[in-house]
């Protein structure tokens, strides 16, 4: 049914949409202009601002890196491969492997946000080893679950309101994760997503003539090289002990943290990952070699995040984005803000795409004017909130792990991610503002 509105937006999309590079590049330039023009602010300010912000990023680049590289080995394993093949099982049509991809990409994302960008990439490529279906719609689906996770147990912004000794703790005090993530809006907002994402994401399905479909074939990691001799060093290499002493280790730690009630964050889920990716490999050589394959995908992440750094400071060191969020609030009613406090967190999430580094920088402007309107703080927190994750869904910074996985480009999924933005921006306007 959807058909004939997407179709324009793919061809639209695959036509005009750069490398996300280019894209990056592009609104490096945009930034540096805007804070010239709008904030009075000289060029060789904005070059230092933009140059000394150009690595703060580095731990957040390895974090991304490590997503894409140990989820891929663990996927590649045998054991996990087996159990993704059957789980697509459950989908016989190109229908049941969209409905299924977004289930299982939103649920994944709702739990811990890295481990549902993998998850979604990883599982569709078991589907598209089993089913004939569009591949660029797959992957979409399976990332388009990803903007729910602000909403979810790992939202940056719940949680730091949450926490003793949050920066806004003196103006709001602490917020419980009852009235945030788990608050009646919430979990409406949420509810509504995972009926209305899989439904819109059936929708699409381009017709036969119109699919694009892939080799299955290629979907297969290489087999591993016969490389054992006779030499000390390969018997080590294809030695079990080490790795069972080394997983024996990791499992020691985990078994402590999670005692500590220590919960899931990016590092735990990378650790989770790789050490079970070591483990289930069985061999140093088994895990080396699909290391290999891996790490093919991840140039775009190297290249490009230090520039999203120097954008983000830029961003925040020239006073832009308090700016942009000023503008919006200055219009706002106590009935309106939530709906305003979104548009411009979904704004601003374009050129700062760090849930927390974005709640840093709007929570000064928003906080105390829903004081002052009488706006309900917790409403505005989770509007921030949420128009941090819409906005994903057209920003290539978070779809690089899900591409490099996929194996396609970004202006293969944007078509269809442009669709679900409207959607999914008019269910989150509608329930911030009236539930």
């Amino acid at each position: 049914m959807l058909n004939i509105i997407v179709k324009p937006l793919v061809k639209l999309v695959e036509r005009y949409l750069p490398d996300p590079y280019i894209f990056v590049l592009l609104l490096s330039v945009l930034v540096f202009v805007a804070a010239m023009v709008f904030e009075q602010q000289s060029p060789l300010v904005v070059a230092q601002q933009w140059g000394d912000g150009f690595w703060g990023l580095l731990s957040f680049s390895m974090q991304m890196l490590l997503v894409l590289v140990t989820g891929f080995m663990l996927a590649s394993t045998p054991l996990v491969s087996k159990l993704l093949d059957r789980l697509a099982t459950l989908a016989s049509s190109a229908g049941q492997a969209i409905v299924l991809v977004t289930l299982v990409s939103l649920a994944a994302s709702w739990l811990n946000w890295g481990f549902g960008l993998v998850v979604g990439a990883l599982f569709a490529k078991a589907l598209a080893r089993r089913v004939q279906v569009d591949y660029p719609l797959l992957v979409a689906s399976a990332y388009s679950g990803f903007v729910i996770w602000h909403g979810g147990l790992s939202g940056s912004v719940p949680l730091t309101i949450a926490t003793s000794g949050h920066f806004s703790e003196a103006q709001i005090g602490i917020i419980p994760t009852s009235d945030t993530i788990f608050s009646w809006f919430n979990l409406v907002l949420v509810a509504a997503l995972f009926i209305a994402v899989p439904l819109l994401n059936y929708l699409m399905r381009p017709k036969a003539e119109d699919s694009v479909y892939i080799d299955p074939a290629k979907l297969v990691p290489e087999p591993l090289p016969d490389l054992t001799t006779a030499r000390p060093a390969d018997k080590l290499e294809n030695s079990f002990v080490i790795t069972a002493l080394i997983a024996l280790a990791a499992a020691a730690y985990l078994l402590q943290y999670f005692a500590k009630a220590g919960g899931l964050n990016l590092n735990i889920v990378n650790f989770l990952f790789l050490f079970l990716a070591i483990l289930l490999h069985g061999t140093p050589r088994r895990l080396l070699h699909c290391l290999q394959q891996a790490i093919q995908g991840g140039a775009g992440i190297i290249l490009q995040f230090p520039f999203y750094a120097g954008i983000m400071a830029v961003m925040i060191q020239s006073g832009l984005a308090q700016s942009l969020s000023q503008w919006f609030v200055s219009f706002a009613t106590a009935e309106s803000m939530a709906f305003w406090t979104f548009l411009s967190a979904g704004l601003v999430n374009i050129f700062i795409p760090s849930g927390g580094g974005q709640w840093a920088v709007q929570a000064p402007v928003m906080l105390p004017a829903a004081l002052e309107l009488g706006a309900e703080v917790n409403r505005i927190a989770m509007a921030v909130a949420w128009g941090d994750a819409w906005t994903n869904l057209i920003q290539p910074f978070w779809a690089l792990p899900v591409l490099a996985i996929a194996g396609l480009k970004a202006k293969d999924v944007m078509g269809y991610c442009l669709l679900q933005l409207l959607v999914t921006g008019i269910i989150i306007s509608l329930v911030l503002s009236f539930i």
